[in-house]
């Protein structure tokens, strides 16, 4: 999409709730941001690249020489009958060496900055119908499961959950240790937006700082 065409696009108003799914105000996101035309090719880049990013690359095979013992001859060169053999850590014996076998080594991926923004756009608007804005989550103000599992289903939100909020922040600590205990919630922090957990998420829950923080790095 060129950018002539973003610039015709509408921003979108959208209702801001509560954490009891009454409405408390509205909000505009910018086309720019919530209402791109999705770029499945460069979303398909994003998630291989972090996926890529994600592998340890630690597995280790040994070879031939790396393996120990060996050192003598199994048997004599003729007159055996057998086929000559100087190691028996050959890969041809068990206990030998591995035969081109993995070594340690990055599957780290680049992707431009553009691009990232693009996928991280891409994937926000592919989703927009199933994101829900809160005010913020200062109503809970006990570290309990239950009083989570009341926010989730006040906010109809159902499946995988995907709540998008400064959870370093004092006023989240009870938000982090009533969400940790459900299995289908998974907390984010704004900077650490990807697009694997945003395909993932039946359902988004953001607070409105956390998409002025989205808006404004992805709007630049």
């Amino acid at each position: 999409m060129t950018k002539k065409t973003v610039k015709n696009l509408e921003n979108k108003t959208v209702k801001v709730l509560s954490t009891q799914g009454s409405q408390l105000g509205e909000i505009e996101l910018s086309a720019s941001v919530f209402g791109v035309e999705p770029n499945t090719h460069v979303m398909y880049l994003a998630l291989k690249r972090q996926l890529n990013n994600a592998r340890a690359g630690s597995a280790c095979t040994k070879t031939r020489s790396e393996v120990s013992g060996g050192g003598k001859k199994p048997w004599k060169q003729k007159g055996t009958g057998r086929a000559r053999a100087g190691s028996l850590r050959s890969p041809l014996f068990r206990g030998g060496g591995v035969i081109f076998g993995p070594k340690p080594r990055s599957y780290e991926t680049s992707l431009p900055q553009k691009a990232r923004k693009l996928a991280l756009k891409s994937a926000l608007s592919a989703k927009f119908d199933n994101i829900t804005i809160v005010k913020d989550f200062s109503d809970i103000t006990e570290p309990k499961t239950k009083v989570m599992v009341k926010v989730l289903k006040d906010l109809k939100a159902e499946g995988k959950v995907l709540i998008i909020a400064d959870i370093t922040s004092d006023d989240n600590k009870n938000l982090v240790l009533s969400a940790r205990n459900i299995p289908s919630v998974k907390l984010l922090l704004p900077s650490n937006l990807n697009v694997k957990d945003l395909v993932e998420a039946d359902t988004i829950i953001a607070t409105e700082s956390a998409i002025n923080s989205i808006t404004e790095r992805l709007a630049k």
